[in-house]
């Protein structure tokens, strides 16, 4: 990444169980991209594309192994894909839940 960008500023509660002050954006980019798509609002959100760019956010979220439905939905529609290319849509199709009875 650019040295001159600024760091992002995420609210510390999407880090709740990681230490927050070590964490490298750069090198553990995609925990980060993910974990902001996940547990984030809308201002997280837009720091990480800002941060990291479109290209390497859709890259990111294309191949991610989960994301919740609500927020896979979310993301599809900031990145501009359908839902049907992203990995985790996929792994969910091929292993379907058991009926809830």
């Amino acid at each position: 990444m650019d040295n001159l960008k600024d760091k992002p500023v995420f609210n510390k509660r999407i880090f709740w169980d990681v230490n927050f002050e070590a964490l490298d954006y750069d090198k553990r980019a995609a925990f980060v991209i993910e974990r902001v798509f996940e547990r984030g609002d809308v201002d997280d959100i837009r720091q990480c594309r800002r941060y990291y760019g479109d290209e390497r956010v859709s890259e990111v979220l294309l191949n991610a192994k989960y994301l919740p439905e609500r927020r896979l939905h979310l993301a599809a529609a900031v990145i501009g894909r359908p839902v049907k290319e992203f990995r985790c849509y996929i792994l969910k199709q091929l292993n379907p839940e058991l009926f809830p009875y």
